[in-house]
This record gives C-alpha cells, structure tokens and sequence, in this order.
C-alpha cells in the first residue's frame, strides 16, 4: 500500500514537471523577436538601408498574412512606411519601401532621398492580417540614423619606374544605388572595382587604379571623384610626389706618368760641342706628365 502511495505521488510530481516545462516552452516559442541594425551613418540626398530581420513561433507564415509597419520612436502612429500610402507621414511618402520579403521573416526597409531630419529612431512592428491581438512592435530594437557628409579616402607612396597602385575608398548604406567612383587619370584596363559589405549596414565602395609613374608625375595631382545617389558630388586630392630612381655612377680615373730622368752630357773641349750649343756645358730633358681620359696633358 505505501508502495503504491509512493507510486501515485512520483507520476503526480512528473505529470506536473511535465506540464510546467510544456507551459515555459509555450511562453518562449511565443515570443516574437526582431533584430535592427542600430546605428547607420547616411548621406543627405542618397539613400539609406536599414537591415532587419523577425522571427514568430510556430509554423511560416506568407507575406499575404503579415503586414509590415515603420513608425518612429514608441508613437505607432507615425508611420514613415505602410504599404497603405494613405497611412504614411506627408515627409516621408513616396521615400520609403520595404526591400524585404515578410514571408521570408526579412524586414529590410530603404528610406530614399534622405533629409537632414531624417535622424529616427525607426522601429519595426509587425501586424497578422485579420487577427486584432497579434500585433507587435519593437520599440526596443529601433534604428537611429547620423548625418555624415562621406569622402573618399586615398592612399599614397610611388616611386619612378615601379608599379604604382592607389586606391579610393567610400564607405555608405545605399546598396541600392551604389556610389560611382571615378579617377583623374587612367583607363578602364588600369582600373578595378569592389563593392562589399564590411559589417550589416555598412557597404564599401573601391577603385583601385594601378599605372607606372615618371618623372613628369612628380608634384601632381591625382582626383578621386565620388557620385552618390541623388546627385551629391565629393572629390578627394592627392598630391604625387615620385620619388626618382637612384643611380650609383662610379668613375676610373687613371693617372700615367711618363717620367724622364735629366740626362747630362758633358764635352771635353768647347771646340767639340753641337752646333748652338756652345754656351751650354748640360742639356737637361724636362719631366712629362701625362693623364689619361680624363684630364688634359700638362707639361712642367
């Protein structure tokens, strides 16, 4: 008897385990979860792109049963997108869309022809078509933009005869219409191009311009010129300085002497001297130096 009292009291204590882990794993899987890039740089004119991604329990849902919302801060009712156009704040119509699939659980929008107001913070919430109670927003996980005026970057260092490679870089979140770089100099076999994304948001733009400098190059002047979305134009100078080739010239100078000795010649008798010669007792034969190539002779 108290065997099976035991008995009872063990499958009551699990059945109640069981039944509060059931109703924890229920309050979990009910959460639904957005993640939104939080901060974002943006260029005035061009055009932004905010990442965002949600998930929901239970099974997929297609984007005919999901309705997607951005409003700003914790107000839901200002809403910069809806796919209602009716619903949107006048400043923000016919400048936003949802790039996103809701099926897919992609949320991504795009705020173009960005304004210096434009700051944010913009929060996602996400409404079931036709079902009152499941609506969510995420007012803690919102986006907040910074107006940044954006310059390409130049790198630098050439030297005369050797490959020279410099590169232009832009950073920007427009993906959508990537900037347009361009180059003072060069042609389309002397340029490369990348466009990648360095972290969720944040693109980056290069040029990469590679030639042979001269002598002439020196103290030039090398243009990267940047065309963002919308029209805004930034350019970045950088001044070449070539360093010339050194050259190493050695020189031989060689240095010949020819040398005489004095010679004396003695006569016993004047009658006997050379013709002219009568008022000399010695002939002295003077010494010569010669220098070869590289200087003139001399005489002494």
């Amino acid at each position: 008897m108290t065997s099976k009292r035991r008995m009872d009291k063990l499958d009551k204590t699990l059945i109640g385990s069981l039944l509060l882990a059931a109703l924890f794993s229920s309050a979990v899987s009910d959460d639904w979860k957005a993640s939104v890039t939080k901060n974002l740089d943006a260029l005035v004119t061009s055009c932004v792109v905010v990442p965002c991604s949600f998930s929901h329990p239970g099974k997929a849902l297609p984007s005919s049963k999901l309705r997607g919302i951005w409003h700003i801060s914790n107000d839901k009712n200002q809403v910069i997108y809806n796919e209602d156009q009716t619903k949107i704040l006048d400043p923000y119509k016919d400048r936003t869309k949802m790039l996103g699939q809701l099926g897919q659980n992609n949320c991504t929008l795009e705020i173009a022809d960005v304004k210096d107001h434009d700051n944010g913070p913009f929060c996602f919430r996400i409404e079931l078509v036709g079902e009152e109670s499941q609506k969510f927003s995420f007012v803690q996980d919102c986006v907040d933009l910074k107006m940044q005026r954006i310059k390409p970057n130049l790198s630098r260092a050439a030297f005369e005869g050797k490959t020279f490679t410099v590169t232009c870089s832009v950073r920007h979140t427009c993906p959508s219409f990537r900037p347009k770089l361009s180059w003072s100099r060069g042609n389309a076999d002397q340029i490369f191009e990348k466009h990648e994304e360095i972290s969720p948001g944040i693109w980056v733009m290069e040029s990469v311009l590679t030639f042979v400098p001269e002598e002439k190059d020196d103290h030039s002047q090398l243009n990267c010129t940047a065309v963002f979305h919308g029209g805004k134009t930034t350019t970045k100078t950088l001044h070449l300085y070539v360093k010339r080739k050194t050259f190493l010239i050695f020189f031989s100078l060689n240095c010949v002497t020819i040398l005489y000795t004095p010679v004396q010649r003695s006569w016993p008798h004047t009658s006997s001297l050379p013709v002219g010669a009568a008022n000399y007792k010695n002939i002295i034969i003077p010494i010569v130096v010669v220098w070869n190539r590289m200087s003139r002779f001399s005489r002494r």
